[in-house]
């Protein structure tokens, strides 16, 4: 797992103001969150890991160990329950929102030592956020 503790900044995003569109985000985060090019990073210590996303607009930390569910407020500040699964170099996040009617996601983290490839999936809509390693 060579890219623990490494960070990674956005590059390239697609589809990402469609993404947020389908979960219902206004249009002012939305404009705010295409502006940025968050830095990720995925930390371990002992059998608790975080995954931490920092940027001018927004700072996130999610603590979870493997496989577990956990509460979590999103950066745009839905609330949801999430399950993440990491095998391997991929994290797998699963989002069930709280309130009734809001869409199930799915967003899958795929690590390289100099790369990360995020694909979001709320319904039929797909976006992809590719990242390179900066430190």
């Amino acid at each position: 797992m060579d890219f623990l503790g490494k960070k990674y900044k956005l590059e390239k995003s697609e589809n990402f103001d469609e993404y947020m569109k389908a979960l219902g985000v206004g249009l002012v985060t939305r404009k705010m969150g295409n502006a940025v090019s968050p830095t990720v990073e995925l930390l371990q210590e002992g059998d608790t890991f975080t995954l931490r996303t920092t940027s001018t607009f927004k700072n996130t930390e999610i603590k979870f160990k493997n496989n577990e569910e956990i509460d979590e407020e999103t950066a745009d500040g839905r609330k949801c329950k999430s399950l993440l699964t990491l095998e391997g170099n991929k994290l797998t996040q699963v989002q069930r929102n709280v309130k009734e009617g809001e869409k199930e996601t799915v967003i899958v983290r795929e690590w390289s030592a100099d790369e990360l490839k995020t694909t979001l999936t709320v319904g039929d809509i797909v976006c992809v956020r590719d990242y390179k390693v900066v430190a």
